[in-house]
C-alpha cells in the first residue's frame, strides 16, 4: 500500500530533546519528588534519581525540544528533490513555527507525517509540549476521536515490525540492513544532552538531526522498493 502514497504529501521529521534544565539540582523540591517517582521503574536500584536525570529528556514532562528537523519531496518532470530544514532554538518558537508549517502546508486530508518510532516518541512528545506551552494542537497531531485508520501518521519502525509488536529496530540498524549508506554522524542520541548543555553546540545537534531525517526518507524509499536519493537530490534550506 505504501507504494501508492504520493511522496510529496508526506512530511518526514525527527526531533532532538534534552532535560528541561541542565542539572538535577536546578529542579525545585516538588519536581525532584515527581522525577524520582516517574523514573523509578526504569532506574530501579541501579541509579539514584539525580544520577538518572541526564536521561530526563526522553519524557515530555521533564524535557524540552531543542530542534525539529523536517524533510519533504518535490518532484518535477520526474526528477526528485528532497528538501531539509530545521526549526531550532527557543522551544516555544520551534513549536509555533512547526505548527505553522503543518497548518499552512500539511493540513489537508492527503497529508501524512512520518518518523521512526514516531508513534511512540516524536508525535506524542510534540503534542505534549504544545499543550504544556499553552498552544492548541494542529489537526495532524490531534488524535482525539480518530479511529486507528484515520490517524495521519506513518512510522518506519512500525512498518518494519510487520505485526511483531515486541520488535524494536533502530533507524541506524534498518538503514544498515537495507543497504543505505551510513551518514557521517559525529554524535549519537546519547550525546545530545552533553553537546547542548556542556558544549553549547546546537549546530552540531541540528546537523545530526537533519542526517536522521535524510536516513528516514531513504529507509521509506527502500520500504517502497524505490531508488534511493543521491547527494545531488538533497538540499538543506
Amino acid at each position: 500500500m505504501i507504494q501508492k502514497l504520493n511522496l510529496e504529501h508526506i512530511l518526514f521529521l525527527d526531533i532532538e530533546t534534552v532535560p528541561e534544565v541542565a542539572e538535577y539540582a536546578q529542579l525545585n523540591d516538588y519536581k525532584k519528588e515527581l522525577w524520582e517517582h516517574k523514573s523509578q521503574y526504569q532506574r530501579k536500584e541501579e541509579f539514584t534519581a539525580e544520577e538518572f536525570y541526564e536521561r530526563a529528556g526522553i519524557w515530555a514532562e521533564f524535557g524540552k525540544i531543542i530542534c525539529i528537523s523536517v524533510g519533504y519531496f518535490s518532484i518535477k518532470d520526474g526528477v526528485r528533490n528532497f528538501r531539509v530544514t530545521t526549526f531550532q532554538g527557543d522551544e516555544e518558537k520551534i513549536l509555533k513555527d512547526f505548527k505553522k508549517l503543518l497548518n499552512e502546508h500539511f493540513s489537508r486530508p492527503k497529508n501524512l507525517l512520518c518518523a521512526h518510532n514516531g508513534k511512540e516518541f516524536d508525535f506524542p512528545y510534540i503534542a505534549r509540549r504544545l499543550i504544556i506551552k499553552g498552544m492548541s494542537l494542529p489537526y495532524k497531531l490531534d488524535l482525539f476521536g480518530k479511529k486507528p485508520w484515520e490517524v495521519p501518521h506513518l512510522d518506519t519502525m512500525e512498518l518494519w515490525k510487520f505485526g511483531d509488536f515486541k520488535h524494536y529496530t533502530s533507524l541506524k540498524l534498518m538503514a544498515n540492513v537495507l543497504g543505505i549508506p551510513s551518514p557521517k554522524e559525529d554524535i549519537d542520541g546519547s550525546m545530545v544532552r552533553a553537546v547542548y548543555y556542556e558544549e553549547g553546540d546546537l549546530d552540531r545537534i541540528v546537523a545530526y538531526c537533519e542526517l536522521d531525517v535524510i536516513t528516514l526518507a531513504q529507509v521509506f524509499l527502500r520500504l517502497r522498493n524505490d531508488e534511493l536519493l543521491t547527494e545531488d537530490q538533497i538540499f538543506h534550506i
